[in-house]
């Protein structure tokens, strides 16, 4: 369908909403949301407007645009800030970190609580402290707790099912005190539970005391060894407490923000202040233009960071003034479900700490660069490399594919994606050979090469007779160019799949010296040595790695379901026992199909009529036949 921008243009409404940008492939490249549509979009295509360098590239390389309406510029910021996370387009500033940080949760709604470790922060009658930066801390202090406490573990439903089974082996242990065999009563029980409670909120003095005079205890007793326990359980109590130097007399839930920014690189550092103390910090690498403005950053910050994490406390503290704060700030306070603020310090701790905060993100910055940059050189860098060999330009997107059959085993296909140098898992697919009877490689390629592409085809096709982008497809994203497991057989086996198909796709094998180790590409019928030390050549090993690795877990998981025969399977009168003696008798098919009958059936387990069965099968000799 033709786009015509004039028309588009006049057609865009005075309202809130969010505009999508398309590329000539129909690729998302970017995602923005404007008060009014009509104002802002058409800003993009105003000569005399500026908004740098990496706009203007943008602009050059949109093919069409398509666009929301909402009812306010609110639900315009959460919708993009959904569509961009969805999505991950080219040119908007983007977070290169996408983690979810653990929580400890009291499951105050059940009649005997547990004290969980947990990634989501839920709307339910438990109890929530966090988000923490460690998950090896979190683990360690809910075992402290269970074991202090004698908590339990269990996932049993109590009190119905009390006394159903037998306690588990903490009871016996003593680090439970088997709630699930009614000895314990649910006001000694939450008793335990409201002093782990007062634990997880900082009170750690009441612990110590306890566990020194266990320690006393045991000590004056003789038992040492559990009296070191105790020391070992109060020291580390001490150190947790150590940490806890930044407090403060609100003993309010806050993050403090710090910027620092270096040419296309920027570093955000959050620490995370909870109940007044602070528990953890954490950086956040961002893919920036060098024009942009630290106002900018900060905003696409707070956007992509808060739509992603479960928790958002009361007050956020800012190095300098963003854009949009007020519906920004509204748009925190409805996912809050309470009033959140935005702050910038201008004096007294709150200022040092947002100080603090700015000194870590340009330490990280400063200590990093150097590996952001081997980073790039790993993944953009060396898919330029490979691009400047080929000759090609504009390689994004690599798939490669491969074949695994075992023994005769039924083949089955991998196909591995590669973006911008790294792996996109998600785009992985997994074939089962439908048309290919035995280890016949190049057959099997030409089966999948024709399923994928022969699917990406029709689900464009059918995506667009319903008026949808085809990046809601999973197969419609082609590659910029296909790596084949092999040489000039292989490659050539994929020209003739693309030929058939009418699609233009550049195609070069990862060819093979006698030890099966990558020595160079195959493209346009030439061989073309690379460098072993170069990265380029790293990134192609890598490739050729993943894409036998996938192939090779996909055929052993079939295999263990028994879903995969072997062509043994398909003779009369060989069953597993004589199956697993001629393979252990001959290691592979073709030394089976090379043996004589009295060869066959000097093996063990097998008699001379099951050996004339497996000659007949191989050699195709009727059964009429003498052997």
């Amino acid at each position: 369908m033709t786009f015509h921008l004039e028309e588009e243009l006049k057609k865009l409404p005075d309202q809130p909403g969010v505009y999508i940008m398309h590329d000539k492939n129909d690729a998302i490249i970017y995602i923005g949301k404007a008060v009014s549509l009509t104002k802002r979009v058409h800003q993009y295509f105003q000569a005399s407007h500026n908004e740098g360098i990496k706009k203007a590239q943008m602009v050059k390389q949109i093919a069409r645009f398509e666009y929301i309406v909402t009812d306010s510029e609110l639900e315009a910021l959460v919708l993009e800030c959904n569509l961009i996370k969805e999505h991950r387009p080219k040119y908007n500033t983007m977070l290169r970190d996408d983690k979810t940080y653990p929580y400890i949760k009291v499951t105050l709604g059940e009649d005997f609580p547990r004290v969980l470790f947990a990634r989501q922060l839920k709307k339910d009658k438990s109890k929530y402290f966090g988000p923490y930066t460690s998950s090896s801390a979190v683990k360690d202090t809910i075992d402290l707790l269970n074991k202090l406490y004698g908590l339990r573990t269990c996932s049993r439903r109590l009190p119905q099912d009390v006394k159903k089974e037998r306690p588990c082996l903490n009871y016996h242990m003593k680090q439970c005190l088997a709630p699930c065999q009614d000895l314990v009563t649910k006001e000694d029980y939450r008793m335990r539970i409201e002093r782990a409670v007062r634990f997880l909120n900082g009170e750690y003095q009441a612990v110590i005391q306890e566990l020194e005079e266990k320690m006393k205890e045991a000590s004056a007793g003789l038992k040492f060894e559990k009296a070191a326990e105790y020391r070992d359980l109060v020291n580390s109590i001490k150190k947790i407490a150590q940490k806890q130097k930044i407090t403060d007399a609100n003993d309010e839930d806050r993050d403090v923000i710090g910027l620092a920014k270096d040419g296309e690189d920027a570093v955000v550092q959050v620490f995370f202040i909870r109940n007044g103390k602070l528990i953890g910090r954490e950086h956040f690498y961002m893919r920036i233009a060098s024009e942009d403005a630290r106002e900018q950053i900060l905003t696409v910050f707070l956007k992509q960071y808060y739509a992603g994490t479960p928790f958002i406390p009361k007050l956020i503290m800012l190095p300098s003034a963003i854009e949009e704060q007020e519906v920004i700030e509204e748009w925190l306070s409805r996912r809050r479900g309470q009033k959140a603020y935005l702050t910038i310090p201008r004096k007294g701790m709150k200022e040092k700490l947002v100080e603090l905060a700015i000194k870590n993100a340009r330490l990280v910055l400063s200590q990093d660069k150097e590996k952001i940059k081997r980073e790039e050189g790993r993944t953009i860098g060396a898919l330029k490399e490979i691009s400047g060999l080929l000759g090609l330009s504009g390689i994004v997107r690599v798939e490669a594919f491969d074949i695994s059959n075992i023994s005769g085993f039924q083949s089955v296909g991998s196909m591995v994606v590669y973006e911008k140098g790294k792996p996109c898992r998600s785009d992985y697919r997994k074939f089962r050979l439908k048309s290919v009877s035995g280890p016949d490689d190049y057959a099997s390629m030409h089966e999948v090469l024709t399923r994928r592409f022969e699917h990406g085809i029709q689900e464009h096709e059918e995506l667009h007779k319903k008026g949808i982008s085809d990046s809601y497809g999973s197969f419609t994203k082609f590659p910029d160019l296909i790596m084949m497991d092999g040489g000039k057989g292989q490659v050539n086996i994929a020209l003739r799949v693309l030929s058939e198909l009418n699609l233009n796709i550049p195609v070069c094998g990862m060819v093979k010296d006698d030890k099966h180790r990558t020595r160079g590409l195959y493209y346009n019928n030439a061989e073309i040595p690379i460098d072993r030390s170069s990265e380029g050549f790293q990134l192609i090993t890598r490739i050729q790695d993943e894409a036998h690795r996938f192939a090779i877990e996909y055929h052993r998981s079939l295999r263990s379901k028994g879903q995969v025969r072997s062509v043994l399977d398909e003779i009369p009168g060989i069953g597993p026992s004589r199956r697993k003696a001629l393979m252990m008798r001959f290691a592979s098919l073709d030394a089976i199909r090379s043996a004589s009958v009295e060869d066959l059936a000097d093996t063990p387990s097998m008699n001379m009529q099951a050996a004339k069965e497996v000659y007949r099968h191989f050699h195709s000799v009727d059964e009429s036949a003498d052997l």
